[in-house]
């Protein structure tokens, strides 16, 4: 297989001789006669209420780098190839539909300028925007598409639905802090909206965006033999992630308000797409917005990426909630990811059928977990119920049932299946080196793996050729075989990300790393962060047995919130708690303000240069910090994923 080209700063579709092998060819083209292409109501939905395109349908930075491009989706107007499963080709179709669309009297979407759509509401002096995007430039876009066609309407309210990056990175692209500050602009977002999203994008933040590059194909060329789409959306953008606080807090279902004249009635639904969600209803135009908790696809229950397991079973209780709550009062329901469904009856069976393939996956996985079979076993034969599995939007295009299924079994019994043989195996590279070794060595393991290849065993060959690239990371044959291998894995993947992990280890392979396209942990993010997250924050970066000697008290004093917290470096643990002032224990005391602190131990700001503008005290052993910060490690936003 030739090699796939990257073009990252463009952007642009790329074109290879990477082909699917017979095998994959015949599977992609059965699919077209095992599934119901005749039906093609999304296409009507997807294309209804259109006002507009952004043309072109393209986002460009001050800086001159291209966030967004839409526009290098333009091949998937073309017949589906063999290198693509028919169905993600039909969803990416689909999903790469951009411009505004009227939705219903007062309620249009921006789609296609991101991973996620952005919706505007218009109210009696302006617009509430639902859902900002993932990046300022590509709100900004949007904003500005929705006002080219309705007006130049300022924006009187946001409402984050949840706390993913994609539904508030790009707040600053259509208000600024001084506008939500005065009043002019309230942010709505359901309870413990800035805690959840913090954690997510700072505790792990460096681990899941890495990871969040292969899942989104963010880096792969988009083509036939590249990237497609994701199922939810096309990708993600690459632009500013920004953040403002919400100002309203909904913190109870059934709670109303009222934005600029907009009538909104909440459901809190924590712990489902998201810890942080909420559903909302528009009672006056009987329109139902359910955030993630549907799309047009079976949803992830444990992102690729990595995040805390979701709950199905609480995830379809609150969709038999909002069933029962609104969909006999709804006219239209729409999203924060793909096209609306119009009409009560229809709406009310698309609610059902979510709900009811969340609830069978959780059932089922718990009734075979309890007959002895292990996630992996229990995953490998699950079948969806027929209405279930024959409908378009409960396909596995982002979520997959072979995934879920095992995050359910992990959610409920951890790592671990049971069997003692797998308690205490080796690490990756150790294991490696011992089943190429009682294999006949790295030589006779490729031979064989070229006749799995041969006989489309691709799976059992990634397997195989898995252990020859950890041990010998540098075996130039093994390195193509695998790369040959999960080409042809991708290609047959109806899972969109599924696919982008599969070709975006391929490229690595051949390539060496494209790093990490897009950071969640912007300034933003570090800014919103509070006292005690700074220094949870902090303690995740702690060498621990390089400091299992030191002991460490200092304290800070905080000029901006009247709070004095304490730090104590002991046992390689950093333990932090408010103290009531007195620092007779203390090493040092810190006097300075929340922000500072943010630029000193997050971003890397000059703590002497602080001390001389006179924006920091210090009282004690100064050096102490300098110590503390010494046992800090580095996160790697590169780290290795397919070799050691």
């Amino acid at each position: 297989m030739s090699p796939l080209t990257l073009d990252v700063q463009k952007g642009k579709s790329v074109s290879t001789d990477a082909a699917a092998t017979p095998p994959v060819a015949a599977a992609n083209q059965s699919a077209t006669s095992d599934l119901p292409f005749t039906d093609d109501q999304d296409f009507a939905d997807a294309r209804r209420g259109f006002v507009a395109a952004l043309e072109p349908g393209v986002v460009i930075a001050e800086t001159g780098s291209t966030v967004w491009d839409n526009d290098s989706y333009a091949f998937l107007n073309q017949p589906c190839p063999p290198t693509v499963h028919p169905s993600l080709w039909r969803q990416s179709q689909l999903c790469a539909q951009q411009g505004l669309f009227e939705v219903t009297d007062r309620i249009y979407q921006v789609r296609g300028l991101d991973l996620s759509n952005m919706t505007l509401v218009e109210g009696d002096k302006g617009v509430v925007v639902v859902d900002p995007l993932i990046s300022a430039e590509t709100a900004a876009a949007a904003l500005a598409l929705y006002r080219e066609h309705r007006g130049d309407r300022p924006v009187t309210g946001v409402i984050y639905s949840h706390s993913h990056l994609d539904h508030f990175g790009g707040v600053k692209g259509i208000t600024t802090v001084e506008d939500v500050e005065t009043g002019r602009c309230v942010v709505v977002a359901p309870a413990g909206f800035v805690e959840h999203a913090i954690a997510e994008n700072v505790y792990a933040g460096t681990a899941m965006a890495r990871r969040a590059g292969y899942m989104y194909g963010a880096a792969l060329p988009r083509g036939p033999q590249g990237a497609v789409g994701a199922g939810l959306g096309q990708t993600t953008s690459t632009g500013t992630p920004t953040l403002i606080p919400p100002t309203v807090s909904i913190d109870s279902t059934g709670r109303t308000e009222t934005i600029d004249g907009i009538r909104i009635e909440f459901q809190l639904t924590p712990g489902t797409e998201a810890p942080s969600e909420m559903n909302f209803y528009f009672p006056d135009l009987r329109a139902l917005c359910m955030a993630e908790n549907t799309s047009h696809t079976l949803h992830n229950l444990l992102t690729l990426r990595g995040a805390l397991v979701r709950d199905p079973h609480v995830w379809a209780s609150y969709l038999t909630e909002s069933i029962n709550l609104y969909a006999e009062r709804s006219d239209v329901l729409f999203a924060s990811h793909h096209w609306p469904t119009w009409g009560t009856e229809r709406l009310t069976e698309f609610l059902s059928l979510q709900r009811d393939q969340y609830a069978y996956l959780h059932d089922q996985t718990l009734r075979r977990m309890n007959q002895g079979y292990t996630g992996i076993e229990i995953a490998e034969g699950f079948e969806l119920p027929p209405k279930i599995a024959r409908a378009w939007h409960t396909s596995g295009y982002y979520g997959s049932v072979s995934h879920n299924v095992k995050a359910i079994y992990q959610r409920y019994m951890g790592w671990f299946d049971g069997n003692p043989a797998r308690l205490w195996q080796h690490p990756p590279i150790e294991s490696a080196r011992r089943h190429v070794e009682f294999m006949g060595g790295a030589t006779a393991v490729i031979d064989k793996a070229r006749e799995s290849f041969a006989d489309a065993d691709f799976r059992w060959v990634a397997q195989v050729l898995d252990y020859v690239l950890f041990a010998d990371p540098d075996n130039a044959e093994a390195r193509a075989l695998q790369a040959d291998t999960f080409e042809q894995l991708g290609f047959g993947a109806e899972n969109g990300t599924w696919r982008n992990f599969y070709l975006t280890g391929a490229y690595e392979l051949r390539h060496g790393s494209v790093g990490t396209p897009a950071v969640a942990a912007a300034a933003d993010i570090n800014a919103a962060l509070t006292v005690e997250q700074i220094f949870d924050a902090l303690a995740l970066r702690i060498d621990g047995p390089r400091a299992w000697s030191a002991h460490l008290v200092l304290d800070w004093y905080f000029t901006d919130e009247a709070l004095v917290h304490r730090t104590e470096l002991r046992n390689g643990v950093l333990v932090h708690y408010d103290v009531d002032g007195d620092s007779s224990r203390a090493d040092a005391v810190f006097h300075m303000t929340r922000p500072d602190l943010i630029a000193v131990l997050l971003e890397g700001a000059d703590l002497g240069q602080l001390v001389s503008e006179g924006r920091m005290r210090i009282e004690g052993d100064a050096s102490t910090l300098a110590e503390l910060v010494g046992y800090l490690d580095s996160p790697d936003p590169d780290f290795a994923i397919v070799t050691p």
